[in-house]
């Protein structure tokens, strides 16, 4: 990043770029960027016409990457999404294509439309940052983000993602409806054109990279690593949980907790970013007992409780 600017204010620069199109969303950019910066994926569940859309690309804008959009449909095939191999006659050899998979920052729009087949054409690249094709493995970029959407309330012709999906991303977390103020002021900022439009860069691709090796310099004591281990073991003891929280949400969760740390200009992580960020990373992660869940029991609520009951170190 550039001399003389530290972290906290390159994070403040993004996020401050970003609700400027955005606005009344600061809580959710805070956990993108901490998503973002820790190197993990986003699933937003949401309802359409929230601004899941103008929110990747404002990202995208703010450090000039490169974004590309998915509409998930039921006829959607792998090869539309990671490429394919085509056969040039003159010489006499096959030349991959790549597909839009190949970007910087991936908007995979309402992904649970797509069949499982095409969902899971996404893991390896989720996972291991490469793709393969006819054999052949391709790397993808080192700054590669996928923000997933979907819709909660539309269940027609969709599949909904398998457990090990959900566990690959990072966050999932809503953006929700804006207060009336300021869905007034988004109504007169796009009178004429839309300000996503006039976004311009604040950061660049290597200032990214730098921040995410700063996210991993961030250090967590033993005891805080500690209740991170506990606060996620506890979900698969919780009554009503059929499937808790596995060692990839511990991992997720210090990770996390030491972007949301360096944002706020300390060198620690403290008990309270782990309480922050922790229904964004362990809630989707879990499956609930059909019994429990007809009685109104959420996968939020059962992490909220845990977080009260779990004895925060001195």
């Amino acid at each position: 990043m550039p001399d003389g600017i530290a972290p906290r204010e390159m994070f403040q620069r993004i996020a401050a770029n970003v609700e400027t199109v955005m606005r009344g969303q600061s809580a959710a950019i805070r956990k993108l960027l901490a998503a973002f910066a820790s190197g993990g994926h986003v699933l937003l569940e949401d309802y359409p016409g929230t601004g899941k859309t103008t929110l990747a690309k404002a990202l995208a804008r703010s450090i000039g990457a490169r974004f590309k959009r998915i509409q998930f449909t039921p006829d959607l095939l792998p090869s539309d999404i990671l490429g394919v191999s085509v056969y040039d006659p003159r010489a006499q050899s096959f030349h991959f294509h790549e597909g839009p998979i190949f970007t910087h920052i991936l908007l995979a729009d309402e992904i649970n439309r797509a069949s499982p087949r095409t969902q899971s054409a996404l893991l390896e690249a989720m996972a291991e940052s490469q793709v393969s094709v006819d054999g052949n493995s391709y790397r993808l970029g080192d700054l590669f983000f996928v923000i997933a959407t979907e819709n909660p309330v539309e269940f027609r012709g969709t599949y909904p993602l398998p457990e090990a999906q959900m566990d690959r991303f990072a966050l999932q977390f809503s953006l929700g409806y804006v207060a009336s103020e300021e869905e007034v002021a988004i109504l007169s900022a796009q009178e004429r054109d839309h300000p996503v439009d006039r976004v311009a860069p604040c950061a660049s691709l290597d200032d990214v990279l730098t921040l995410r090796r700063r996210v991993q310099e961030v250090r967590m004591s033993d005891e805080v690593k500690r209740y991170v281990v506990d606060v996620v073991r506890a979900t698969r003891g919780a009554p009503g949980v059929q499937l808790g929280a596995s060692p990839r949400a511990s991992l997720a969760l210090m990770k996390a907790a030491q972007a949301l740390a360096l944002s706020d200009g300390q060198e620690f992580v403290s008990p309270e970013h782990v309480q922050e960020i922790a229904v964004a990373v362990i809630a989707h992660r879990m499956v609930i007992d059909p019994q429990a869940r007809f009685a109104g029991v959420t996968a939020q609520g059962i992490v909220e409780d845990i977080l009260k009951t779990v004895p925060i170190p001195a």
